[in-house]
């Protein structure tokens, strides 16, 4: 009966986010993608996450309707991918990333789509003029990444990022990674655990 009831209460969600989809599709246009986002950021509790995954299901490149979106939280780049099981906690921005599936997210998160998103080098040109780079960032399979890091570029397979921690290079799989700059504390894998 629950399972029934969450689809239903998902088709709903489909319907209700419909008209923003189709004004997407007509226009193409990343501002107002990046907008109708921050609005459904804004509807509290679980109807607000079925309305977030409604949308993203489909608008981005890809999204599965497994997964938790929390309030606050929203998607600026309609190339950012979803996998399966995610939960992605309040108030998290994420860049272009690919989130693998069964990733944990905490609160007040930021996946930012590469660390060389502003140019900062030419003398006399402001800073927000300058050309940068987006690239897309992988949050490996089973990531748990801790309230309020900040992760400029890809993460391995269940790796555990500590709260506050800034990930400014690209790590391996099973690492435990703490700090600004984040440093590998501890590389574990199924034998450690026999």
């Amino acid at each position: 009966m629950k399972q029934l009831l969450q689809k239903i209460i998902l088709g709903s969600c489909f319907l209700l986010t419909a008209p923003l989809w189709i004004l997407f599709k007509l226009t193409r246009s990343k501002d107002l993608f990046a907008g109708q986002g921050q609005l459904l950021a804004l509807i509290p509790g679980k109807i607000g996450s079925y309305m977030r995954v409604a949308y993203y299901r489909m608008t981005l490149q890809s999204c599965s309707v497994k997964g938790y979106i929390g309030f606050g939280t929203f998607i600026p780049h309609p190339e950012t991918e979803l996998g399966v099981g995610y939960y992605i906690g309040a108030y998290n921005i994420i860049g272009t990333a690919r989130i693998g599936d069964h990733a944990t997210i905490a609160s007040h998160v930021s996946i930012l789509s590469g660390k060389n998103q502003h140019g900062y080098k030419e003398i006399g040109r402001p800073i927000q003029e300058q050309p940068g780079v987006f690239r897309k960032i992988s949050i490996g399979e089973n990531c748990w990444i801790g309230n309020g890091a900040v992760i400029m570029e890809s993460l391995g397979v269940q790796n555990v990022v500590a709260a506050g921690s800034v990930v400014t290079h690209k790590t391996g799989d099973y690492e435990i990674l703490a700090g600004n700059p984040a440093k590998v504390l501890k590389t574990f894998n199924n034998a450690d655990t026999a």
